[in-house]
């Protein structure tokens, strides 16, 4: 990449719009990680019901400080890899960088960018599942209870298998008691240093390839897609609206067909080293399969088509008008 090609303004846009999403869109995520990786909940709504009073208003921002902090680094990561990359294909195509990128190049830097973002999202992704499936019961008793078979009275939002934030057949984990595996991200990541060694922040790494990978390629290609239906002309920018639409729909589009890999992804991070129950992609597919059907693999469907459209729309708005401000100076 030339120093030309090579920007840091992508960078700087992309940590204002995927901080601006975090806060929009962490509530519906944590409902998202209880659907999939827990049981004990019939839908969206009871799960969402269930969450409040059972935890409060706090439990839908459990785990929100990490990811809105390292959203600095991964959201500029993304944005600024996948635009830098977008250049360096034009330049080597059309012999100028400034050449409208087709949907084929579209494509190529958006895949490229999932497969690099899971170097630093991977661990990012598995701290924020662990202090989201953590509730307000007391956790670490009904772990040591799951161990030796399922118990009727465990709390319902922690994962299937898990080590100490298993789910329960019941319902939230009520009862008095603030008991917590992990005090915060810090103690999360140093307590899987400890008992799982580097490999275990990394762990659902290769689900999250098989979501990122394709997924980024159906979020940034549809977007360019509707950015360029929505314009008035080819001479002119996207109207800020048009941006929030495409950004919106794109974001749909994108976790609902990346929801089956997201599942697995979310399954494998919440499970921990004590009491593990998948030993890998394809077992905890197969897995997940036998015991809960193919429906167990749409699982949050919904709540990634609801949460998808205000996070992606913010996080492009963001990005978009970011960049035109930095680039103005």
């Amino acid at each position: 990449m030339t120093s030309k090609s090579f920007r840091m303004d992508d960078f700087l846009a992309g940590w204002v719009g995927g901080a601006s999403s975090v806060v929009v869109g962490h509530p519906l995520d944590t409902v998202k990680t209880r659907l999939q990786a827990g049981k004990g909940y019939k839908n969206m709504m009871d799960c969402i019901i269930t969450i409040y009073r059972k935890e409060t208003a706090r439990g839908f921002f459990k785990g929100m400080s990490f990811p809105l902090a390292t959203i600095t680094a991964y959201n500029s990561l993304v944005f600024g890899f996948y635009s830098n990359s977008q250049r360096v294909i034009c330049k080597r195509r059309y012999g100028d960088e400034r050449h409208p990128a087709s949907l084929s190049d579209v494509a190529v830097a958006s895949m490229l960018t999932g497969l690099v973002s899971v170097g630093l999202g991977a661990p990012i992704d598995l701290v924020k599942i662990r202090l989201q499936m953590q509730t307000q019961a007391a956790v670490l008793a009904e772990s040591f209870q799951l161990a030796g078979g399922v118990s009727h009275n465990m709390a319902a939002a922690a994962p299937v298998g898990s080590r100490s934030l298993h789910v329960s057949n019941g319902g939230g984990g009520g009862g008095g008691g603030n008991s917590s595996v992990y005090r915060g991200p810090l103690h999360c990541i140093s307590s899987v240093m400890q008992r799982e060694g580097l490999q275990g922040l990394y762990r659902g790494g290769g689900a999250m390839l098989l979501r990122d990978i394709p997924g980024y390629a159906l979020y940034f290609v549809p977007y360019a897609i509707f950015c360029k239906l929505l314009k008035p002309d080819a001479a002119t920018a996207p109207h800020p609206c048009a941006i929030w639409l495409a950004g919106g729909l794109a974001g749909s589009i994108s976790w609902v067909t990346a929801t089956p890999a997201d599942v697995v992804k979310s399954r494998l991070q919440a499970d921990a080293h004590l009491h593990r129950k998948y030993n890998g992609v394809l077992h905890c597919i197969l897995h997940s399969y036998k015991t809960e059907g193919v429906q167990v693999f749409f699982r949050g469907v919904s709540v990634n088509a609801i949460r998808g459209f205000p996070m992606s729309a913010i996080m492009f708005l963001g990005y978009e008008l970011s960049l035109q401000f930095f680039q103005s100076l």
